[in-house]
């Protein structure tokens, strides 16, 4: 039996998906395979797929375009691992990646989902500057969900058994389990790692290192901010009736954490028109909740400290460190009369880190 397996659920990725291979065939660990699911799609991708089964390794699944999660649920179904890691058509793996979480995995039996950190890039593979630093260990499902330490499915390596536990098949469904909730608009993979941490025994937990590269698409990015929020109220939703006093105490720091992430990704973007709007509405809903620190300090880098020093008015020193608890209410009110949410920085393009 192969040990893992790595799913690429793939949709017009011609522009990236060469990369994405590269390095996911370039792993030092030896012992996995990578199913790439074509979504259906309608430029060179499945031609450029086909190209890489020459390698014993690489295998690819097509089915009509159902979107992102219905082509994981697809990949687990057929995948032979023991283990199963995921990355998006547009990411990179660090070639240590596998062999750390197949380590950490096999170390720690009680461990259903293994993530790692990410470097954020730009289309042209360009850093831009932001980090995430996670909590790593001791993850409950309050911490996950209002903080979500895993950040993309990128970063996960899982445990066959814990997405066995939690997988399920809906009545109109004849062809295979559902492990993402091909329903949701949005927020699939985060929704399937809460409804682990809520009704099973397995852990959450991650491993040191930058081990992800997420490619962050500028113009997807400035047209999916009301996808994004209209998901996260779906996926809400979805899971509010498994844990209904789980959701009570918890949805607005949670929601305030969404808002302010959502803004400072948008910030990224020069062009940002929105990020006002939702640094008003994360306020409120921290007013409100039992947040008393920054809700997003898990992402570092020359951005965070740009709009750190903004936000505080000083000239903050430029060593990496964990992010010190402070008044979100006061950082916000900050952001919006300094208009640090409309600016952005960028290192200089590097190697893995």
């Amino acid at each position: 039996m192969t040990k893992v397996s790595i799913i690429v659920p793939a949709y017009n990725a011609a522009s990236t998906l060469l990369q994405t291979l590269d390095s996911l065939l370039n792993q030092t660990y030896r012992d996995y395979e990578v199913v790439l699911v074509d979504d259906g799609s309608t430029d060179a991708t499945r031609r450029l797929a086909e190209a890489y089964c020459a390698n014993p390794r690489m295998r690819v699944v097509r089915q009509s375009n159902r979107g992102a999660a219905a082509a994981r649920n697809t990949g687990i179904a057929a995948a032979r691992g023991r283990y199963i890691g995921f990355c998006d058509a547009d990411d990179m793996w660090h070639p240590q990646k596998l062999a750390t979480h197949v380590e950490h995995l096999d170390a720690n039996p009680d461990i259903g989902v293994s993530f790692s950190a990410t470097t954020l890039v730009d289309e042209e593979d360009r850093p831009l500057g932001q980090f995430q630093r996670p909590k790593l260990h001791n993850i409950s499902a309050a911490h996950l969900f209002k903080r979500n330490p895993v950040g993309t499915v990128s970063t996960v390596v899982a445990r066959r058994e814990a997405l066995e536990e939690v997988s399920y098949r809906p009545y109109h469904e004849n062809d295979r389990d559902w492990v993402f909730d091909e329903q949701l608009q949005a927020f699939d993979d985060f929704e399937c790692w809460l409804r682990m941490a809520l009704t099973t025994l397995w852990k959450i937990e991650g491993v040191n290192g930058l081990l992800t590269r997420q490619r962050v698409n500028i113009t997807a990015l400035r047209h999916g901010i009301d996808r994004q929020i209209a998901g996260w109220d779906q996926m809400i939703a979805a899971l509010r009736p498994a844990a209904p006093a789980f959701f009570l105490q918890h949805e607005p720091a949670a929601r305030a954490h969404q808002l302010h992430f959502l803004t400072r990704s948008r910030a990224l973007d020069p062009e940002a028109d929105r990020a006002g709007d939702m640094m008003h509405q994360a306020l409120a809903l921290s007013l409100r909740s039992d947040m008393h620190q920054d809700p997003a300090p898990d992402f570092h880098g020359e951005m965070a400290r740009q709009m750190t020093r903004e936000m505080a008015g000083n000239d903050a020193g430029e060593t990496e460190q964990e992010d010190t608890p402070s008044s979100f209410a006061s950082m916000v009110l900050g952001a919006i009369s300094g208009g640090a949410i409309a600016r952005t920085a960028r290192s200089a393009p590097s190697s893995w880190i």
